[in-house]
């Protein structure tokens, strides 16, 4: 086990090229099994553990697998699938690993998923995902951990989600494309990495319309074909690069990024003092002096992501001001406050509202990642502060950034990973 050693204080400034998006990808990974025939290649894919865990999935299903994390290319050949049941082992490692239900009820008609694993925030169950295909006529049954489903063909229908579910819309969609007639969503979650699955869904030959709007329809097609596909750019990795320049008081240039995707995150960094200029898929951005203090309330796409809040809560720990920072997805997203406290941030929650007032160093302590984005923020926290501050259990931070030290290393920042 690893942990990161970080001196901070150093002002960053160079350019850096964002990789594809983890959360795009794993979705797409598990919709590859789709075609009977043929050699699915995907490019830009990031070299995430979470990646190698769905690699291993795959292969568990049966389904040959290439992956040359050197040229981010991975090839899946699902010819020759010969299982459907995706076990403990590898699903709790993930809680994204449920994402093949779908998928396997659309190639062989059954599948026996486990219930997920992975990193806590409070309550996410898979119950819309359980209900959503029920709805479409699988028959669902738990028993002694897994998730059994059985459909001879599921059929279309109109299924309305309580609330946006992003994995849930992501799976009900990859079930959806071969089922017979006509398949309406409707509050599906609106995110870009949903976008982005349905057009590579589209790419291998089915009909989606409407991703990217809280309704979309899917006419089901009676087979779907082998596809080459370059995944998007992720955008939460574009929205850490973007607060570690806020914090250090940066210049810094990113490469292989789509602005569009960052509406909310450019708004609140540009209240805070950044100034950011974007063309095509690059974005600059240069800092002086403290950002000033905002107030953030997270919300499903295209609102504030709160996969993004724990690094905003570290800019706001050196903001000139008061921010306020308001948690509507996860009840449990403040957890990793408590680290940052540790590191001399003045920082009141309460329910699901913090109060942060802005210092103007914090100091480098010891401190643990959480989940991925907790560690990203403590990461953006360190390379503010004064003197070193250790980082451990950043198994997390790997699973969403890929090399994230050798990243920022480039940029100037003096950060080294080292056994624990």
């Amino acid at each position: 086990m690893d942990k990161f050693t970080i001196v901070g204080g150093k002002r960053l400034s160079g350019k850096v090229r964002v990789d594809g998006s983890k959360n795009a990808c794993l979705p797409i990974i598990f919709a590859a099994i789709l075609p009977s025939k043929g050699v699915t290649t995907l490019h830009d894919v990031p070299n995430l553990r979470d990646i190698d865990i769905s690699v291993k999935l795959l292969r568990e299903l049966g389904a040959t697998v290439s992956w040359d994390r050197a040229e981010g290319t991975i090839q899946v050949n699902a010819e020759n699938i010969s299982s459907h049941i995706a076990p403990y082992d590898l699903v709790r490692q993930m809680r994204a690993s449920f994402l093949v239900l779908g998928p396997l009820l659309a190639r062989v008609g059954k599948a026996k998923v486990s219930l997920p694993g992975g990193c806590s925030l409070g309550q996410r169950p898979v119950n819309l995902h359980i209900k959503g295909f029920q709805h479409l006529g699988a028959e669902i049954v738990e028993e002694s951990g897994y998730v059994i489903a059985e459909c001879d063909r599921l059929s279309g229908g109109v299924f309305c989600f309580d609330r946006p579910s992003h994995t849930g819309t992501e799976n009900l969609m990859t079930g959806a494309v071969t089922a017979s007639g006509t398949t309406t969503i409707v509050n599906a979650a609106m995110d870009p990495e949903v976008v982005d699955l349905a057009e590579f869904l589209n790419e291998m030959g089915a009909a989606i319309d409407g991703a990217g709007s809280p309704t979309i329809v899917i006419k089901g097609v009676k087979e779907l074909k082998a596809t080459e596909y370059t995944v998007m750019p992720d955008r939460l990795v574009a929205g850490t690069f973007m607060c570690v320049c806020a914090a250090t008081g940066g210049r810094v240039e990113l490469d292989n990024c789509r602005p569009a995707d960052l509406g909310m995150v450019i708004q609140k960094l540009q209240e805070s003092g950044a100034e950011i200029r974007t063309h095509n898929h690059t974005l600059a951005m240069s800092c002086s002096g403290r950002p000033r203090a905002f107030d953030i309330t997270t919300f499903p796409f295209p609102g504030f992501p709160t996969d993004l809040q724990p690094c905003f809560a570290s800019v706001a720990a050196v903001a000139e001001g008061v921010s306020h920072i308001r948690e509507t997805v996860f009840e449990d997203r403040f957890a990793s406050t408590m680290e940052l406290i540790r590191m001399g941030a003045d920082i009141r929650v309460s329910s699901d509202e913090a109060t942060i007032t802005g210092v103007s160093r914090l100091q480098g302590a010891t401190v643990m990642a959480s989940d991925i984005r907790a560690g990203a923020g403590l990461v953006t926290a360190a390379l503010a502060a004064e003197n070193e501050t250790t980082i451990r259990r950043i198994y997390h931070v790997d699973r969403g950034y890929a090399a994230i030290e050798q990243k920022l290393s480039s940029l100037g920042a003096d950060i080294k990973r080292v056994p624990d």
